[in-house]
């Protein structure tokens, strides 16, 4: 008989005890979406090969970036431009890429390649995330993730990350998981980051910084054991999908060639409304990122009754003016 799953309330108390983490890496799982999400929610791992829709959205992806930077090769950005020149010229292309009507329209196809039921499935927009080599440009617009929980971040624990990469990775420009920290508290900044204070004051001011990033996040306050760590280099397109409570890092690029990848997020609307998800384990944030989920059917947002079952307040004393 299978492990209960676990459940969190909005403001990320535990309300089942949690079951030591097994984690297990899925290749072309046939699991339902149902299987699956249960499997994720417990920490496990799963990877797709590419999908007809997948290569598009990597397609267009690549297409936007060799346009942003023309004539320069965008693997050799870092060589050919200021970190500074880099900035402004990401600052356009990733809310280009974000806002593109086909961006979702290729989602909504992913999503329907990988079992999902679509008039349940809400995602947000994706979003194209960059890493260069060594010290060129890791703030900002191009920030390079320390070890952290999305569920850091205010995302609820009923979350999925769907991660792939837009040009060919290797093991040392990838993104990388922390197993052994699922079940495992660390001591953080978590209890001082709002979603919606971030909203309001910080998330618009990205590529202001080029050489710091002061933006207050969250971040682990003890010392992180990197290792043991799940490194997955997969083909172009292939995307895998891991739980929001996943501890995972951006690999400091040590290769010569940058990594661009796209990412989103999706959560089930039965599981929302059920607050059925992973275990929260040492998540202090308040704010929620529930207002940002789009129905994968016609991308309306979640019902209001399901989304103020996460709301804490803060969402009014943030509010824009």
């Amino acid at each position: 008989m299978g492990r209960p799953l676990h459940r969190a309330d909005p403001q990320g108390k535990h309300l089942l005890g949690a079951a030591k983490a097994v984690m297990n890496i899925y290749v072309d799982s046939q699991l339902s979406d149902d299987q699956r999400r249960t499997e994720l929610y417990r920490g496990s791992i799963f990877s797709f090969s590419a999908s007809p829709n997948a290569m598009k959205l990597c397609q267009l992806a690549q297409q936007m970036i060799e346009e942003a930077f023309a004539p320069v090769d965008p693997m050799r950005v870092h060589l050919e431009f200021s970190a500074e020149t880099c900035a402004e010229i990401l600052g356009v292309l990733k809310p280009k890429f974000i806002h593109h009507p086909l961006s979702k329209q290729y989602i909504q196809g992913m999503l329907t390649e990988t079992g999902c039921d679509l008039s349940q499935t809400y995602f947000d927009v994706p979003r194209l995330r960059t890493a260069f080599p060594g010290d060129y440009l890791k703030s900002g617009i191009a920030y390079a993730f320390h070890p952290h929980r999305d569920t850091w971040y205010s995302a609820p624990f009923c979350q999925i990350n769907w991660w792939m990469p837009v040009y060919p990775l290797n093991a040392d420009n990838c993104m990388a998981i922390h197993p052994h920290y699922f079940d495992r508290a660390i001591k953080n900044g978590s209890r001082d980051y709002n979603y919606h204070k971030w909203n309001l004051e910080s998330r618009q001011n990205a590529a202001k910084h080029v050489k710091a990033d002061t933006r207050v996040q969250p971040k682990p306050e003890e010392t992180i054991e990197l290792d043991p760590q799940i490194r997955l280099v997969c083909p172009v397109a292939s995307a895998y999908l891991f739980s929001a409570a996943n501890l995972h890092s951006t690999v400091p690029n040590t290769s010569p060639a940058p990594r661009y990848s796209i990412d989103f997020r999706t959560v089930h609307l039965a599981d929302v409304r059920n607050r059925v998800g992973s275990p929260n384990v040492d998540s202090e944030c308040t704010g929620t990122t529930m207002g940002d989920y789009l129905r994968a059917t016609d991308l309306a947002h979640l019902p209001e009754d399901a989304v103020a079952q996460y709301q804490d307040g803060t969402e009014l004393l943030y509010a824009k003016a």
